[in-house]
């Protein structure tokens, strides 16, 4: 096994141990250099004003996938933060187990960019988002 290759258990562990990715119940399935799949099953309350869930969270989603998916394509020990993202929300979502596959468009020195998307059970394409990410060394 390649040493520098990302490890989805060394992902799933991290989302273990941030309170906020585990309390919504985000986690990892599957790394691969430049590449994250995360999946949450959206529960009921998890829903908007409008009874669908909420894009916050498909937002979450979104910038968790690309952000690990950066983390695997930059060096070791460095580190990144979201710099600017967009996101279009294609269509309402429901209640269940939501996708996002996070990809690295470019990782540079000191900037990368990312995409995702992210869909439903079905498979539905539900919302796509691109990011911007500082990339620094640690403090």
């Amino acid at each position: 096994m390649d040493p520098t290759a990302p490890d989805v258990h060394d992902l799933r562990e991290r989302l273990a141990a941030s309170p906020f990715h585990a309390s919504i119940g985000i986690e990892a399935v599957e790394a691969s250099p430049g590449l994250v799949r995360l999946a949450i099953e959206a529960r009921p309350e998890h829903r908007n004003l409008q009874g669908t869930v909420h894009g916050g969270l498909l937002a979450t989603l979104a910038d968790t996938a690309m952000g690990l998916a950066v983390r695997t394509a930059i060096e070791p020990g460095r580190r990144h933060a979201t710099a600017e993202m967009t996101v279009h929300f294609v269509r309402p979502a429901a209640p269940g187990r939501i996708e996002a596959l996070g990809s690295v468009v470019r990782a540079g020195a000191t900037i990368a960019f990312a995409e995702a998307e992210v869909r439903d059970e079905r498979g539905d394409l539900l919302a796509i988002a691109r990011g911007t990410y500082s990339v620094t060394h640690p403090s």
